[in-house]
């Protein structure tokens, strides 16, 4: 019997500390230092952003939003984007996989100066979840999406996961 208890208090603690939501999800591993644009606002004509993709280059090349820049995270160099983009009162949107590594990106960069930066709700995964167009390292329109890892690819619900 005190085999059992100690197995039913186990699978509590553990289901119970699930993420339950994409927003609980952020809220755990973000400062929320950088505000959030929603898929749907970004999407919307008038938005006029440039686009930084905050992922590693072979999470990219397998497919990302329309007139994005590669500046990774991993081997993020800032003099890269602050010659790309001089002014920092342009609106800069950064996004990841869903959120998390492109608040790092998008901190650095108001800590330049950058003055309208954003980080996009729930990443590549949110845009591809509201049927928002992706494309791969041709440009051309795809399906596939780098999931990251099978732990982050529930929060993918469109698309055709891919993991290489």
């Amino acid at each position: 019997m005190r085999n059992f208890l100690i197995l039913i208090f186990l699978l509590l603690g553990f289901f119970g500390n699930s993420q339950e939501t994409l927003h609980e999800l952020l809220k755990t591993h973000n400062k929320e230092s950088v505000p959030y644009i929603s898929a749907q606002e970004l999407a919307m004509p008038k938005t006029e952003a440039i686009l930084l993709d905050a992922r590693e280059i072979a999470e990219y090349k397998v497919s990302h939003i329309k007139n994005a820049m590669h500046v990774g995270y991993d081997h993020f160099d800032l003099n890269t984007v602050l010659k790309a983009i001089p002014d920092t009162s342009k609106t800069i949107v950064v996004y990841c996989s869903v959120g998390i590594r492109s608040e790092d990106i998008a901190e650095q960069l108001k800590k330049k100066g950058y003055t309208n930066v954003y980080n996009l709700f729930g990443g590549i995964f949110e845009w591809k979840n509201n049927n928002f167009s992706v494309f791969n390292s041709e440009e051309k329109e795809t399906e596939l999406i780098h999931a990251y890892s099978e732990d982050w690819s529930k929060w993918l619900l469109k698309g055709t996961k891919i993991y290489e």
